[in-house]
């Protein structure tokens, strides 16, 4: 239990607080332990205190440079101690994907920076939690880091959803997601694009990869730089065809959860690596299988799936080098 728990502390970066004063200035007041520069201005960014339109946003998160962040941000209230700020953002970041987890764990900070007007509060529990996985307060509530499974986070969206918006053109999606293509999502609330985005990943469970998502990007060159969009057109045939029927189907059965969708949709992925495999070869030096690309143009399939097949390979790295 306790090597569990430490693996899973180990997890978390930093902490860090950002105001918003009486005077309408918005500044970076406290982190532990420190932090650059670029990603203390990306947090800034990202905390909706320093936004025009005066939106507030209680809770956003995204991913940076493979590390997560996750931001709680309130309003004071007359009552608190802290009598100079109308608004403040806690911020977490993390190695791993788990909104909730981050989400319960940033409002406990929050009580007790509203409840104390002092950092050392908020460290004290930072710290408990980072060696010990719990904090505990009978005022400001409890969290255990271990109530928080990973897989819960990655099944936390509707699949069911997103098949009820798109339909069978949800299968666009499923394609650009196995042929590692990048995918961008608009939307004027940042709220549904985090709920939308969060969801995507699960269209290719086999991989159970969050860390493609990038669910909160400003329209700045350094956040666009290492999301460059492929111009490459897919073109769709008959495999796709199937595939998007099987979803729409099984996303249309009341009687089904979204994660047996998942899994009906998992299957039939593994269905198209089947197609794959008797293509495939040992490489020379005896390591991880390759395309025989003359094979597969032997096989003499339909253009588009003959595409699709030498595009998954080179996703899936087995294509000769």
């Amino acid at each position: 239990m306790a090597a569990d728990g430490a693996a899973d502390t180990q997890l978390m970066l930093g902490v860090g607080l950002i105001e918003k004063d009486t005077n309408g200035e918005v500044l970076w007041v406290w982190c532990y332990p420190s932090t650059t520069a670029t990603l203390r201005n990306l947090l800034l960014r990202k905390c909706c205190l320093a936004d025009e339109n005066r939106l507030l946003h209680p809770f956003v998160f995204g991913q940076y440079r493979r590390t997560w962040f996750y931001i709680t941000t309130v309003e004071v209230p007359d009552s608190s101690v802290l009598k100079k700020v109308t608004h403040f953002s806690i911020v977490l970041t993390a190695k791993d994907f788990n909104p909730e987890k981050y989400a319960a764990f940033t409002r406990i900070l929050c009580r007790l920076y509203l409840r104390h007007g002092s950092p050392v509060r908020m460290m004290e529990s930072y710290i408990a939690v980072l060696t010990k996985g719990i904090c505990q307060s009978e005022e400001n509530g409890s969290f255990l880091s271990k109530d928080f499974d990973a897989r819960k986070a990655y099944l936390a969206g509707s699949i069911k959803d997103v098949v009820s918006q798109f339909g069978m053109e949800t299968v666009i999606l499923h394609t650009a997601l196995m042929l590692k293509k990048r995918i961008v999502v608009y939307h004027p609330k940042i709220e549904a694009v985090q709920e939308f985005t969060r969801t995507l990943p699960a269209l290719v469970w086999h991989r159970q990869d969050w860390t493609i998502l990038h669910s909160y990007v400003h329209l700045d060159a350094d956040e666009l730089e290492a999301l460059q969009l492929c111009p490459e057109a897919m073109t769709m045939g008959k495999l796709h065809k199937e595939m998007g029927h099987l979803i729409v189907q099984s996303a249309e059965d009341p009687e089904k959860s979204d994660s047996q969708v998942i899994q009906d949709i998992s299957l039939k992925t593994k269905e198209i690596f089947t197609n794959l495999a008797p293509f495939s070869e040992a490489s020379g030096d005896g390591g991880k299988r390759v395309l025989n690309l003359e094979a597969l143009k032997q096989r003499r399939f339909p253009p588009a799936t003959e595409n699709f097949l030498y595009h998954l390979a080179a996703a899936e790295q087995m294509l000769k080098i």
